[in-house]
């Protein structure tokens, strides 16, 4: 029976100074050749596109931000992160407003960020969002 050497102090150092970029590495998730690592979600405001991107009942997926920007019928915005709630993977197919995660399938309805099949159960986290000289806006302190 052979003994496992002790750690090192420099080999827990450098796990602990690992661990918070590992958090990171639950997007890491791919689905062939546009998966992949998925980007944080906005920390600041973003210029997404033109306000008339967004069609009344309708939604658009902003890949580069990982956000989707629905409109309801009365002209109002809301935008949430497409990050799914599960495993971190970036959603990146919109069908309608039906968000679908390439990872595990779970997919998320645009208008509301409410999950509408598992496996996920949380909801899509909700992003402030703002109209500025024609062009939306999202993310913190939008």
């Amino acid at each position: 029976m052979s003994a496992r050497p002790a750690a090192t102090r420099r080999t827990v150092l450098r796990g602990a100074a690992l661990t918070p970029v590992a958090g990171l590495g639950l997007a890491a998730c791919s689905s062939g050749g546009d998966g992949g690592a998925a980007s944080a979600t906005p920390t600041a405001p973003v210029s997404l596109g033109s306000e008339n991107e967004v069609p009344k009942g309708g939604a658009k997926l902003y890949r580069d931000a990982n956000v989707v920007v629905s409109r309801s019928a009365d002209g109002s915005l809301k935008a949430y992160s497409t990050i799914c709630t599960h495993a971190g993977c970036a959603i990146n197919k919109l069908s309608g407003t039906t968000l679908v995660c390439p990872c595990h399938g779970s997919q998320f309805d645009a208008v509301s960020g409410k999950v509408v099949q598992a496996p996920a159960t949380e909801p899509l986290s909700e992003l402030p969002v703002e109209v500025k000289n024609g062009r939306i806006v999202a993310g913190p302190a939008a």
